[in-house]
C-alpha cells in the first residue's frame, strides 16, 4: 500500500454485511467525498443492464455527487422493477446519513444475477457502513475488498499530477476476474481526483480513458450486465481546462490502463497474461477488431495455456476478424521471434518458442499490417482447467 497516492477529501468504508456466504468476507463499500463532487460514468453495452447501472446512469453527469455504495455477492439484475427499488433505496440509506439528496448518491452491483436483493441486510449494513467511513490507505484497502467477487486481490492504482493550479491526485480502485469482455466487463472501477474538473470534461475524458483500456481487455468476451466505472472530481477552483486538462486526461488513462491490465492477469484460473499489438491497419478501429478477434479465440487462448507455439491459429484469427487484407499485408512476432513476414512462414526454434510460452507469466504477440497507421494494444490471459472449473461450479 506503500504506493498508493491518496485523493484528498474522500473516505472509505468496506463491511461484513452477510451478503456474501463466506465468514468474514467484506460485502458491502461506501465512498463519500466531503464536498460535492462533479461526477461521470461509463456503462456496460449489454440491452440487459442491472437496476444499479439504469439508477446510476439517470444520475449523471453531475455537478453534486456526494456517494457511492457498492454492495458484492449479488447483481441485483434481471430483478424488474423491485430491483430497481432496491436499487434506488440503496442511494436513499447512504443520503439519509449524509443528509443528501438521494440522487446525489450512485449505485454499483456485482454478484450473482437474477437473484433480488437480501434487502433486511442492507437496510442494516448501509447506515452501517456509512457511519464507518474513513480517510486513508487502511480504508481504501477495506472497500477495495469489499467490491471483490472471483478475484484474487485489490486492484488500486494512482497518479501525481503537477498543474497550474497546485498538485492534484488520482487514485483509482478496480475488481474484476472474469465474464470480461470490451465494451467493459463484469468489472466496476472506482476512479477519484482532487482536481477541479467540470462534469462534462469529466464524461469526454472517462469515455476515452474506457476506450483504451478497459475496452481493450477480454477473458472470454462476455459482457456483464452490471459494468460501471465512475469518474469523480472534488477540487474546487476553476475547472481544468487547455493542457492541464490534456495532461489529466492521459493520467486518467494510464489509471484505467492499469487497473485493466490486473484485471487481465488476475482472470480466474489464469496462468498468463496475453498482449497483442497490432499496427499498421487503416484505422484504429480496425486495429482493434483484429485484437479483439484473436483474443477472444479459444484456441489462440488453449495454444498459450498449453505452451504450443501454434502460431496459425493467431493469424488465422486476424484473417476471419473482418478487416479486409491480404496474407501478404501481415507479418507476426511472438516476443522478439519473428514466425511470418509477408505471408511467408519463417524458421523458428520450436522448443524455444514453446519455453517462451511456458516461462513467462506475460507473452505478447505482435502483428504488423501494410496498410496504414491504425494501431491497438489489447490485452487477455489464456484459458485453462482452472477457469472451466470455476464457471461450471458458480452458483452450484
Amino acid at each position: 500500500m506503500s504506493d498508493w497516492h491518496l485523493a484528498r477529501r474522500y473516505q472509505y468504508a468496506g463491511i461484513v454485511s452477510g451478503l456474501r456466504s463466506e465468514p468474514n468476507r467484506r460485502d458491502l463499500a461506501v465512498i463519500v467525498t466531503d464536498t460535492p463532487a462533479a461526477a461521470a460514468g461509463v456503462f456496460t453495452q449489454n440491452r440487459v443492464c442491472a437496476a444499479p447501472v439504469r439508477v446510476s446512469r439517470e444520475r449523471l453527469p453531475r455537478a453534486d455527487a456526494r456517494a457511492i455504495v457498492v454492495c458484492s455477492g449479488n447483481a441485483n439484475a434481471c430483478t424488474g422493477e423491485q430491483g430497481m427499488a432496491d436499487a434506488r433505496r440503496m442511494a436513499e440509506l447512504v443520503a439519509t446519513e449524509l443528509g443528501c439528496h438521494p440522487e446525489q448518491v450512485l449505485v454499483a452491483s456485482t454478484g450473482v444475477i437474477g437473484r433480488p436483493l437480501p434487502m433486511p441486510l442492507l437496510e442494516a449494513g448501509i447506515p452501517k457502513a456509512t457511519k464507518a467511513v474513513a480517510p486513508g490507505r487502511e480504508a481504501l484497502s477495506d472497500a477495495a475488498h469489499a467490491i471483490l467477487t472471483t478475484d484474487t486481490g485489490i486492484k488500486v492504482s494512482s497518479r501525481i499530477l503537477d498543474l497550474a493550479a497546485g498538485r492534484s491526485t488520482i487514485t483509482g480502485f478496480a475488481k474484476g476476474a472474469a465474464m470480461i469482455g470490451p465494451n467493459l466487463a463484469t468489472m466496476l472501477g472506482f476512479v477519484l481526483t482532487d482536481a477541479a474538473v467540470g462534469p462534462n470534461d469529466l464524461h469526454h475524458v472517462l469515455a476515452a480513458a474506457c476506450e483504451s483500456s478497459f475496452n481493450c481487455v477480454s477473458v472470454e468476451g462476455h459482457t456483464s450486465t452490471n459494468d460501471t466505472v465512475f469518474l469523480l472530481a472534488n477540487g474546487d477552483g476553476p475547472p481544468l481546462a487547455g493542457h492541464d486538462l490534456a495532461t489529466f486526461q492521459d493520467a486518467v488513462g494510464g489509471v484505467c490502463a492499469e487497473l485493466a491490465r490486473k484485471i487481465a492477469i488476475d482472470a480466474e484460473g489464469a496462468e498468463h497474461l496475453i498482449k497483442i499489438e497490432v499496427e499498421g491497419c487503416r484505422s484504429d478501429a480496425e486495429a482493434k477488431t483484429v485484437a479483439k478477434t484473436i483474443a477472444e479465440s479459444a484456441l489462440v487462448k488453449t495454444a498459450v495455456f498449453g505452451s504450443d507455439p501454434n502460431w496459425g491459429r493467431v493469424v488465422s484469427a486476424a484473417g476471419y476478424s473482418g478487416v479486409v487484407f491480404e496474407e501478404t499485408d501481415l507479418s507476426l512476432w511472438m516476443g522478439d521471434m519473428p514466425l511470418y513476414r509477408a505471408g511467408v512462414p519463417l524458421p523458428f526454434d520450436a522448443a524455444a518458442a514453446s519455453s517462451y510460452l511456458k516461462h513467462n507469466r506475460e507473452v505478447h504477440f505482435k502483428l504488423r499490417f501494410t496498410l496504414g497507421h491504425g494501431r491497438c494494444t489489447f490485452h487477455t490471459c489464456d484459458l485453462t482447467y482452472e477457469y472451466v472449473k470455476l464457471n461450471a461450479d458458480y452458483t452450484t
